[in-house]
């Protein structure tokens, strides 16, 4: 292009083949997207929600109704469809749950959105007025919260409303509650010493769902690497190791010119010296069990074994880090300058058979610090959807301690906000009262879907629960026998964070914002 152009060429400063959508149709295309992508998980919500079957370009298969894997597992390409995705793996990192009713909520005000813009109202408008409603909405989640005490009983009741719904095999979900809220109590002594990290989940085929249980300590799916090492070690000292048990190679290319027989036995005894020092230092220390990051060579294997150690290699770095948290030992970078004080304890370090599979427990003493639900199922489509709807229970379960109680679910804390928008929208002046308005509709449309979701009739579900609010003040979709009915959800012992209700509405309106602010779409080819 020239330095100097003649009046009225025209000046190209977009790369050819680039796409422009301006104004109205940006807005239009953007908020389709949106709302294809918040129905795509619709049907997935609340006690009688459906699962979906996604199948990737490599034919693996997953069977769920969890909201974020759901949004995760689609090949999304739309740039404001993948901003709903987005939502859901906010919620899922906040607070673990909660992702359907966000995305939901993302696609309700968006649609509720487009009908302002049908009616000339600027998007500006619409936005400022979400926000304020957002801001009307967190205050009524607060006026929600449950002034009651989160005993264990409260806490069953929370995790269990996060599980219903979803597969969990032959086991009801009042059980896997049940273990969650004991995992969570065992390592929940105060807030500073709390990490999210000391609740771990492994999962195992070959056993029905009934089989799962809480373990105090951590598991790892590794063998011994000697089979002549002790199956079980009871109060055991641990050393968890980062370097490789093996011969020491030199840093930089060395040769060595061995010229006689003496010094190549002496080069060979230097090398079997090394290898057993690994295994006489570990014994000297007292350690009994050796968890190895790195490779453990089988001479220095066998020299463990003879000293009665049972060690372990290629610790997985998580693992490792795990069992360091949970027994109190150091990450040692040595195996010859070593302390006491650098070592863990546990009562019992075991190998257990199942099936075909071993797996390591490490129990008791320190590494109760921490505790795994080992959960079974009868394949791997059974245990991976159980795995997912035990996550979200034990999140569930610390955000109702954690973060600001509970508030009732079923529909209920949506009712509630709805109402409280609508009676201040009265105070609000111009066209944003108008938007506010919209969000409470957007907010309803969460009860109607639970209604429609359990068979009810979602019209006249919304009109009954208005009514049993403003009488009683609660009211929520409670799912009974073949269909549903309209009744108090703290009676029905159903229940959430109030965590996940900020959330996803905080969540939800700066996604919906976002996208009714984009009214210029420029995409390079």
């Amino acid at each position: 292009m020239s330095s100097r152009m003649q009046q009225g060429q025209p000046l190209f400063i977009l790369a050819e083949g680039s796409q422009r959508t301006r104004g109205q149709s940006a807005q239009d295309s953007n908020i389709r997207a949106g709302r294809a992508v918040a129905s795509a998980v619709r049907t997935t919500l609340g006690p009688r929600g459906m699962d979906k079957m996604l199948v990737d370009s490599s034919g693996e298969v997953v069977i769920t109704n969890d909201g974020a894997t759901i949004l995760n597992e689609m090949d999304i390409e739309h740039p404001a469809a993948q901003m709903i995705v987005e939502v859901a793996e906010t919620q899922e990192d906040e607070v673990g749950d909660g992702t359907t009713t966000a995305a939901v909520l993302t696609g309700e005000l968006l649609a509720k959105a487009e009908n302002l813009l049908d009616d000339d109202i600027h998007p500006t408008v619409i936005v400022e007025g979400y926000t304020e409603a957002a801001r009307l909405a967190q205050d009524a989640i607060d006026a929600q919260v449950l002034d009651v005490d989160l005993d264990d009983d409260l806490l069953v009741k929370v995790a269990e409303s996060s599980m219903t719904g979803k597969g969990t095999g032959d086991v009801t979900a009042d059980v896997l509650a049940g273990h969650v809220v004991r995992a969570v109590r065992m390592v929940h002594d105060d807030a500073e010493r709390f990490d999210r990290d000391d609740i771990n989940v492994h999962t195992r085929t070959g056993a029905s769902s009934s089989a799962t249980e809480l373990v105090e300590g951590v598991i790892i799916d590794k063998e011994p690497v000697n089979d002549e090492m002790p199956r079980s070690v009871e109060d055991a000292t641990v050393a968890v190791v980062d370097v490789k048990l093996d011969v020491r190679k030199a840093e930089a290319d060395t040769e060595y010119n061995i010229s006689s027989v003496e010094q190549l036995t002496a080069a060979l005894d230097a090398e079997e010296s090394e290898l057993r020092s690994y295994a006489t230092s570990l014994k000297e220390a007292g350690v009994d069990v050796v968890f190895c990051t790195k490779s453990i060579s089988d001479r220095v294997a066998s020299y463990l074994a003879k000293e009665g150690i049972l060690a372990f290699k290629s610790v997985k770095k998580s693992d490792a880090r795990r069992i360091a948290h949970a027994t109190g030992a150091k990450r040692l970078g040595s195996v010859t300058d070593i302390d006491t004080d650098d070592f863990g304890h546990a009562e019992r370090v075991a190998i257990e058979k199942y099936g075909d599979d071993e797996l390591t427990f490490v129990e008791g003493g320190a590494a109760s610090r921490s505790v795994t639900l080992l959960l079974r199922g009868g394949t791997e489509h059974v245990v991976d959807e159980l795995e997912r709807a035990i996550n979200d229970a034990i999140d569930v379960t610390v955000a109702a301690i954690d973060k600001g109680g509970v508030v009732p679910g079923a529909g209920c804390t949506e009712v509630a906000i709805a109402d409280h928008l609508r009676s201040e929208a009265a105070g609000i002046e111009g066209r944003k009262q108008l938007a506010v308005e919209a969000f409470a509709d957007a907010v309803e449309a969460l009860p109607r879907t639970l209604a429609e979701n359990v068979g009810m009739d979602p019209i006249d579900a919304l009109v009954d629960l208005r009514s049993l609010y403003e009488s009683e003040g609660r009211a929520g979709v409670i799912a009974t026998g073949r269909f549903g009915e309209i009744g108090d959800p703290v009676e029905h012992g159903v229940l959430d964070p109030a965590a996940v209700k900020r959330e996803a509405v905080e969540s939800a309106t700066e996604a919906a914002t976002m996208i009714l602010r984009i009214d210029d779409v420029i995409a390079a080819e």
